[in-house]
């Protein structure tokens, strides 16, 4: 009798361990955020990683310095390591597609956050803003600036792009056109250096040294001499246009008095620095992309995955990869100036107080 119980006890315990390792969650996510030199994508990943570790699940965050190698080498380790799901906002876009389409025939699933990855159906999902309207936006705020404090027109502007490595960039870019063309067809707006394209008006890995060193070349070409008056700089990124800015004010435009004497220029991705800008009259806008409900949204996507279940979707049309339609969701994002930034941004709880002091 002892001996039967024996053999039922130790029975009944293999067969629960056999139970539980069948239901076990996988729980291991591999998060690749591209740099730590913007604040966003230091908030975007750290937001993610809480998240999930209050779900239960063991998290890998990794930040890539905006170098391709590294993002690649760091999600080929987290995939060996055993990740049953990656969330990758990319360095370039491009440059992942051998390394996801292998780890997707082992069964990982791919999350595409922010920036989408090109030439792979590995890609499950995509978590984004609608980045067309970022662009449109961005357009109609330098439009209303211009239209405020420059004056009738014509306006003499100059373009800012993002990276070319970015495919979010397309987006801004055509957001953006989708609201400047009109005006520059009408010559309401006149582009004095003939900078218009996109792969002409660029910015390498966002960089606002980058983005300062062609604002002195442009203004050098076309503004010195007293030969004519910069009204406004579309620029797609906060980091772009405080380098802008710095070439401008270098040049001679000066701050304050409502833009009497500075130049109109836009944003993105409401940074402190920028949002002490906007304040000071320097920056006139940016665009608020509240990345906390980003970083729920794709943190419910993995959640979804590892439970087997479909994640919320609300777009299976505008986000091709060269290989398939994403299924994508959308956040709004939104114009901040300062007639609304405390609202947006502080009472939100996006930037606390203390940030932009």
């Amino acid at each position: 009798m002892r001996k039967l119980f024996t053999y039922l006890l130790v029975l009944s315990m293999v067969l629960a361990i056999a139970s539980f390792g069948n239901a076990a969650p996988k729980t291991y996510v591999g998060i690749s955020m591209p740099t730590q030199s913007s604040e966003r994508w230091i908030k975007d990943g750290g937001t993610m990683k809480t998240i999930l570790e209050k779900k239960g699940y063991r998290v890998d965050l990794q930040f890539a310095e905006d170098d391709i190698p590294t993002q690649k080498a760091q999600i080929e380790n987290m995939i060996s390591k055993g990740a049953n799901v990656l969330v990758i906002a990319a360095v370039d876009g491009s440059t992942l597609s051998a390394t996801l389409t292998a780890a997707a025939k082992d069964g990982v699933k791919v999350i595409s956050y922010d920036r989408l990855l090109v030439n792979t159906d590995a890609v499950s999902y995509y978590a984004t803003f609608d980045n067309r309207k970022v662009g449109q936006l961005q357009a109609q705020s330098l439009v209303e600036g211009l239209r405020k404090y420059k004056g009738k027109g014509p306006y003499n502007v100059e373009l800012f792009a993002g990276s070319p490595d970015d495919t979010n960039s397309y987006y801004f870019y055509q957001g953006a056109m989708d609201v400047l063309k009109p005006l520059m067809d009408k010559g309401t707006i006149v582009v004095p250096s003939k900078q218009i394209a996109q792969d002409k008006i660029g910015t390498l890995r966002w960089l606002g040294d980058v983005a300062q060193a062609r604002m002195d070349a442009l203004l050098a070409a076309n503004y010195s001499g007293g030969k004519r008056v910069l009204h406004g700089v579309l620029s797609p990124y906060d980091g772009i246009s405080r380098g802008i800015l710095s070439a401008l004010i270098s040049f001679g435009y000066t701050p304050g008095n409502n833009f009497k004497n500075l130049p109109i220029v836009t944003g993105q991705d409401a940074e402190a620095a920028s949002i002490k800008l906007i304040i000071a009259r320097q920056q006139y806008s940016t665009i608020l992309k509240d990345t906390r409900d980003l970083a729920k949204v794709a943190s419910d996507m993995v959640d979804a995955v590892l439970k087997g279940t479909e994640p919320q979707i609300n777009d299976t049309k505008t986000y091709n990869n060269n290989v398939k339609v994403v299924p994508s969701y959308l956040l709004t994002p939104h114009i901040v100036t300062v007639s609304n930034y405390k609202k947006l941004v502080i009472d939100s709880g996006y930037l606390k107080p203390s940030d932009i002091k």
